[in-house]
């Protein structure tokens, strides 16, 4: 598997996760009704997500993410 598939899973998978935990908060949690329970689940969830990206460098290709909560850009080593 490519480093721009691992990205591209990880950026899935971190979204998913987070779009269904701020779906289902916000049912239960809140008095959103319609349209507006997973639009806001989709707001949160792109905010909130790392972001994964693969870059070709010198070295090869590595695997980078940036996440609001954590200063600068990280390399993921996997």
């Amino acid at each position: 598997m490519t480093k721009k598939t691992k990205a591209l899973l990880y950026n899935l998978i971190c979204f998913a996760v987070l779009f269904f935990l701020v779906r289902y908060l916000a049912v239960h949690y809140t008095h959103l009704t319609g349209f507006w329970i997973p639009l806001t689940a989709f707001i949160v969830g792109t905010i909130l997500a790392p972001k994964f990206q693969a870059v070709t460098t010198a070295n090869g290709e590595k695997l980078f993410m940036k996440w609001i909560f954590l200063k600068g850009v990280k390399e993921i080593n996997f």
